[in-house]
């Protein structure tokens, strides 16, 4: 199974890799540095999962689940 931190990895390399000038494949996909944008919308998303993830473990709440504070 690969877990939010893995796919945050390979879109952070991906990106890496695009913006030194290399092209990546992510299965049949093949990604150049025109595919750039959308390679960090992917790494952006999968960031906000990892926090995300490690706030709920951490014994946060979920950001679409939190407790109102009325004070």
């Amino acid at each position: 199974m690969i877990t939010a931190t893995d796919m945050l990895a390979k879109y952070t390399d991906a990106e890496a890799a695009i913006l030194s000038g290399q092209e990546v494949r992510f299965g049949d996909r093949h990604l150049t540095r025109a595919n750039l944008t959308e390679v960090q919308q992917g790494r952006r998303e999968w960031q906000q999962r990892v926090n995300a993830e490690a706030r709920i473990s951490a014994g946060g709440t979920s950001p679409r689940f939190q407790t109102p504070d009325f004070r």
